[in-house]
């Protein structure tokens, strides 16, 4: 809020803290009328619930949903987007229960059976508390005739049976559909029969790979639903992002003509207040006084390592004196790791006043119902401060906060604007810091204001055509119902070319009245392919002398985090792990750990297989050498270090005998040797630079001629490689088997390079930036980057690559 405003302003007095402060003025609200079809208990409902009157883009959008039309609402957080979607779900029930309960009537608006909606979150925590809110919305409208559920993979068999049989509303997620669902449709043909209502909430999240696979499940979903004879509106809801229509269009396979977009927010809207912040100096510079112990936001990062603290130990001081001064605050971290460090590194600055034990942590990997417990502590006043990752980014409710502390760039304006959403909720005013971390790209938006506020949020991108996410939905597609030629159009075919060779493969088999799965085959068409990427079981984390689970970690993450000897910090609390083995991490408590652990890991490129190449003279006589082909990434845990608290010195350094884990997947690259880039000016001392910045840029760049996210893409440069003996940059799919863009970009050499250079050498910075070579996602902190070293070489390949 604008009273904690001069609090920030003292700390970064005469320290060049405080950056620049960003006001987006109080907005008040416009409020509309009732829609005459509402349900007259339910609108009395949201009446005892302080809702007097909706805002009018709930209006337009619950009339747009209401005629039948699919819509997407993008408007701000805390706008009321729900309402849009149960005002016309629940007032269908009630008007179909009253239809069926008539003489002789058992259909209304074309629809022969109850009607019922379908809600899918990104998350079982964000439908959890959907239901939440919307059991007290049926509660204070006293309907209890309206039946809603949640049913995901943790639904015990018993209460899936009674949401298949009687359940009017229920909330799951891509997966469940997926995998349990679709495949199983017959089970749940009376919910499909009624169908009327799809609503997608947080559809922003669904970008890259992700948001092709939902966009495929999606499809699948309206085409079962159609076998069954319903005619399902789709609603949206999303955050503000760029060119709405077209991205729910994408989703679910239709002309973005047919999805009306609600993108004016007339929800009253407080004075909202960013400020952008740089950490203060390091005992080694400027010491901030009255400071606590200092913990990192990941185990890499140490303030003795440079000239500022870190930005979660910034980020940590900031919410201790948010905190004092009575404001209800959030700080998101980027890891699960720095959630706990922070949480515990402000409850150290809080200790003696009181306030400690009113401050934790939030992360994935918690138990459900502990994740329940903090939510709703934070709602109620109990908690003042939480730290998170961005589990807290989606919609729970967590509405009231004052501020919120971002540690860190969240990686999108999208995700920056929600994350400073979740302060001054409901109308209030609210605060929002972001806190540079150490990499150039925080340090070049905190300095340059215009590159966060003065841009568009990006456009959700996603290909639901790319074959390699296709094939495996078209064969669960054809063995829920064969597919015919009919349903070419509805998964972006133009022909039926992949069919024909998913026939060829023995996938499907080809009859008179269509393709259908091949039952033959040993495996389950939906497990062909995985939703969120192939990150592997989830490992759980037990108590080894009681057996209580604390929490799990992604499968992905368990090496690094969950190794023998690890430290694992559960809210405050620290743990020792004994053994990690059959995707179980056993550990004992250790109260008084005097230090923590800092995994060593090792990562390659090996080339399996060149498919294709190219060779490309270059004028200097020189010749590069283009090349596209499956690779594998390997990573392997070799050893940790203990660190020393507070400061992190390394105080003893242990091996570790763990699995490589291997990615199989596709890439691009190219190759040349040393003495051509040293004849360009690119000699041996910039050349490690040079390459990571050109490898940065590249992938960039690759959504240009690719339909990606630079999230689903990696990459590896390297100054000397063990299977080309020369310079060597990898761009590759970060997707098991490979989805296609490296590919692609193999393809559009030329346009994908000449915008590469274009972006490098055309950007009016001077030693790069997040718009040229710095990555929000380097392993490496974008460190060794070298720009005008990376035009050179980007200016050698496009001078070679052929027209």
């Amino acid at each position: 809020m604008t009273e904690f405003l001069p609090l920030l302003h003292q700390l970064g007095e005469g320290d060049d803290r405080l950056l620049h402060v960003e006001r987006i003025p109080a907005r008040p609200g416009r409020t509309g009328s009732w829609p005459v079809w509402a349900d007259a208990d339910l609108v009395a409902g949201y009446r005892r619930m302080g809702v007097e009157a909706p805002w009018e883009h709930q209006v337009e959008a619950a009339e747009s949903v209401w005629s039948g039309t699919h819509t997407v609402i993008a408007t701000a957080t805390g706008s009321g987007k729900s309402l849009a979607a149960w005002l016309p779900a629940i007032s269908a029930v009630r008007e179909g229960a009253e239809a069926a309960a008539g003489p002789g009537s058992g259909r209304i608006a074309g629809y022969a059976r109850r009607p019922t909606t379908l809600y899918l979150s990104p998350t079982k925590a964000l439908a959890a508390d959907q239901l939440a809110g919307l059991e007290r919305l049926l509660d204070a409208a006293a309907l209890r005739g309206v039946r809603a559920t949640t049913c995901d993979g943790d639904t015990p068999l018993a209460e899936r049976d009674w949401a298949r049989d009687h359940a009017d509303i229920v909330l799951s997620n891509p997966d469940f559909l997926h995998f349990s669902m679709l495949p199983r449709h017959r089970r749940w043909q009376r919910l499909l029969r009624g169908l009327r209502f799809v609503v997608v909430d947080e559809c922003h999240a669904y970008r890259g790979v992700l948001g092709a696979h939902v966009a495929l499940v999606l499809r699948r979903l309206l085409r079962v639903a159609e076998h069954y004879g319903a005619r399902p509106t789709v609603v949206l809801a999303s955050a503000t992002t760029g060119d709405p229509a077209a991205t729910g269009a994408r989703l679910i396979g239709v002309d973005p003509a047919e999805v009306h977009a609600v993108v004016e927010d007339t929800a009253p809207s407080g004075t909202r207040t960013i400020v952008l912040w740089q950490p203060g100096f390091t005992r080694e510079g400027r010491q901030w006084p009255g400071e606590g112990v200092a913990l990192p936001e990941e185990q890499t990062e140490i303030d003795a390592a440079g000239p500022r603290r870190s930005a979660s130990s910034e980020a940590s001081a900031l919410v201790a004196r948010l905190v004092r001064a009575g404001a209800r605050t959030l700080a998101f971290v980027r890891s699960r790791y720095g959630a706990e460090a922070v949480a515990e590194q402000i409850q150290h600055q809080l200790a003696g006043t009181g306030l400690s034990d009113r401050v934790a942590a939030y992360r994935g990997g918690y138990l459900p119902e502990e994740r329940r417990s903090l939510e709703r502590a934070l709602r109620e006043g109990d908690l003042l401060a939480l730290a998170t990752t961005n589990a807290l980014e989606l919609g729970v409710d967590v509405s009231g906060l004052d501020a919120v502390v971002m540690t860190g760039w969240p990686g999108t304006r999208v995700s920056m604007w929600q994350q400073a959403g979740r302060s001054g909720r409901a109308g209030r005013d609210g605060l929002a810091v972001l806190v540079a971390s150490e990499d150039p790209l925080d340090a070049y938006l905190v300095h340059h204001p215009e590159a966060v506020f003065g841009q568009a949020v990006e456009v959700t991108t996603f290909d639901p055509a790319n074959p390699y996410v296709l094939a495996p939905h078209l064969c669960a597609a054809a063995s829920e119902v064969p597919l015919t030629e009919a349903d070419l159009a509805r998964f972006g075919l133009t022909d039926d070319s992949l069919l024909q060779l998913l026939t060829a493969q023995e996938f499907l088999r080809r009859r008179p009245n269509g393709w259908f799965w091949n039952f033959a085959r040993p495996e389950q068409p939906s497990s062909l392919t995985d939703l969120r990427g192939g990150h592997g079981q989830p490992v759980q984390v037990v108590e080894a002398g009681t057996g209580r689970v604390l929490g799990t970690v992604d499968g992905a993450r368990a090496d690094g985090t969950v190794h023998p000897g690890a430290v694992y910090v559960h809210q405050g609390r620290t743990f020792v792990v004994d053994s990690l083995a059959d995707d179980v991490a056993l550990v004992h408590a250790e109260p008084e750990v005097s230090y923590r652990t800092k995994a060593r890991s090792a990562t390659t490129v090996r080339i399996i297989e060149e498919q294709e190449h190219a060779g490309w003279p270059h004028p200097g006589g020189a010749t590069v050498r283009w090349s596209r082909g499956a690779v594998e990434v390997t990573s392997q845990v070799t050893g940790f270090d203990r660190r020393r608290l507070p400061g992190l010195e390394i105080v003893g350094s242990y091996p570790l005998d763990l699995p490589e884990r291997v990615l199989r997947t596709s890439a691009v690259w190219w190759s040349v040797s040393a003495e051509a880039l040293a004849e360009v000016g690119v000699g041996a001392d910039v050349l490690p630079g040079a390459l990571h910045a050109a490898e940065h840029a590249s992938i960039g760049l690759l959504p240009i001629v690719a339909t990606c996210d630079r999230w689903d893409l990696g990459g590896l440069s390297t100054a000397v490689h063990q299977d080309t003996l020369v310079p060597t940059v990898f761009v590759h799919d970060a997707y098991p088997g490979g989805a296609g863009f490296a590919e692609r970009g193999f393809r559009a050499a030329r346009e994908w390079l000449e915008a590469t250079l274009g972006a490098v050498a055309g950007c009016g910075c001077a030693d790069g930036c997040p718009s040229c070579v710095q990555s929000p996602k380097c392993g490496n902190g974008n460190s060794p980057l070298d720009k005008a070293a990376a035009v050179r070489v980007l200016r050698f390949l496009v001078a070679a690559c052929p027209e």
